[in-house]
């Protein structure tokens, strides 16, 4: 009986509603997203502004567009909006996960946790035949397809559980679920909220409450909607949990995209509605084009792609915990801490400033970091090693250039992390622009002081 259950059926069929749904309300969502970030005036802000880029490693290739970023941004806008229509689908799509993925390997200041579920998201759909049904592409084509492969669907739901799950997992600690940390610095300062931020949002029991709760409701909240029985009650939660926390936090279009994402969950029947709807009060149409049966790849194809989706998925379980092949405290060195869900767990902040030192005469002075970055990058810059480090050699850089002779570069740095006090991050002594961008430990990082350890995952 257990083999049975585990044994995945991957020519099984399944309705095609479900991803036609996913694909146009994903969409709208992206578009939104863009219309926005444009709206607030961000792209001049965060990438035309900036005198120097943060660059992931590997990636310091790519680089800022000038004023065609706006260009960037219009064709990453309107490839959304094609995909949500599912027209020219597979170009749309293509295209915006390239343009997406440009945009967010501009600069890592950026980086958010769901910009790069976005970015691994909108690559597997690449693959997925989103528009075989309620699209553009078939009006087009005068057919569409009732049913597709089931993995296809349940490739989605499996990326959805491991974002949720590992988001619980990584609050299985110490600071969060013992000290309430960071949400106890974080949720006083919402005293302006109505009827809430002078009782509750003060109270140290709902700092607790909200943190335990948090850490049950990722652990938890994939496996309810995976069960048919709790899918509903499940559901609820995910747009009360997803709407209170964009009321608490700027988080943007996250929540909407959770919550529209989370009905991938359910069966035909809901939305099938939602196409009727749509089709009754949005679209005034009751054309309805020839079904075809099934959609099939072909077996070469299905192979190529469960091998890809396979590596996909064990990189993405994988990936995670990268951190514990690092020596140190992960909250502190951040080795290892991007691409593994970590939302929201630490209230960090620094001051780190650089002098350039004539190594062969002794003779210095300091640098004014505003001379080169911008608040928001040198907030970012001042506790997260990769960022000094990045900085430290464009500073060395810099000032060669300019004539210096036997240019050292070196940090004066402190970092406060949950609460604790503000301790020494860097070795003074370390000459920065000697040390080479790595995936290596940073052994210029000083080792966590702190009397309060953080233990878990």
């Amino acid at each position: 009986m257990l083999n049975k259950r585990l044994k995945y059926n991957f020519k099984e069929q399944t309705s095609s509603a479900p991803l036609a749904i996913f694909r146009l309300f994903f969409g709208l969502m992206l578009f939104a997203s863009i219309v926005r970030f444009w709206a607030n005036g961000w792209i001049e802000k965060l990438y035309l502004v900036p005198k120097f880029n943060f660059t992931y490693f590997g990636f310091s290739w790519i680089q800022p567009l000038g004023n065609y970023t706006y260009l960037l941004f219009i064709i990453c806008g309107l490839s959304a909006l094609f995909v949500a229509f599912g027209y020219k689908y597979r170009i749309a799509i293509i295209t915006f996960f390239l343009s997406f993925l440009y945009i967010e390997l501009l600069d890592k200041t950026t980086y958010l946790n769901h910009y790069y579920f976005i970015t691994i998201l909108s690559f597997l759909l690449i693959f997925l035949p989103a528009n075989a049904y309620f699209s553009v592409d078939a009006f087009i084509r005068k057919k569409q397809y009732k049913h597709i492969p089931k993995w296809t669907i349940d490739s989605i739901k499996l990326l959805l559980v491991i974002v949720y799950f590992y988001a619980g997992l990584a609050k299985l600690n110490s600071d969060w679920l013992f000290r309430a940390m960071p949400l106890k610095i974080w949720l006083p300062s919402k005293y302006d909220l109505p009827f809430i931020g002078e009782n509750l949002m003060q109270q140290n029991w709902f700092h607790f409450a909200m943190s335990w709760s948090g850490m049950l409701y990722d652990l938890v909240i994939p496996f309810l909607l995976l069960y048919k029985r709790t899918r509903f009650v499940a559901f609820l939660f995910v747009i009360f949990f997803h709407v209170f926390t964009r009321v608490l936090f700027p988080i943007g279009m996250f929540p909407f995209i959770m919550i529209v994402s989370a009905l991938i969950f359910f069966d035909a029947k809901l939305h099938y509605q939602i196409i009727n709807f749509i089709k009754t009060y949005i679209l005034k149409t009751k054309k309805t084009l020839v079904l075809v049966d099934d959609f099939h790849f072909s077996n070469g194809k299905r192979k190529v792609l469960l091998v890809l989706f396979g590596v996909f998925f064990v990189i993405q379980i994988l990936l995670p915990w990268r951190y514990l092949l690092y020596p140190g405290e992960l909250f502190w060195t951040e080795e290892g801490y991007r691409f593994s869900w970590r939302v929201m767990l630490m209230e960090k902040a620094g001051s780190t400033n650089f002098k350039i030192v004539n190594l062969e005469s002794g003779t210095y002075f300091r640098v004014n970091n505003t001379d080169f970055l911008t608040s928001f990058q040198e907030k970012q810059m001042s506790y997260q090693p990769d960022f000094i480090l990045e900085y430290a050699h464009f500073l060395g850089d810099h000032f060669t250039k300019q004539g210096h002779k036997n240019v050292g570069v070196f940090a004066d740095s402190y970092v406060a992390i949950n609460g604790r006090l503000s301790t020494k991050f860097i070795d003074e002594e370390v000459d920065l622009y000697q040390q080479k961008a790595s995936l290596k430990h940073k052994d210029w990082v000083l080792p966590f002081q702190s009397e309060i350890k953080i233990k878990g995952i």
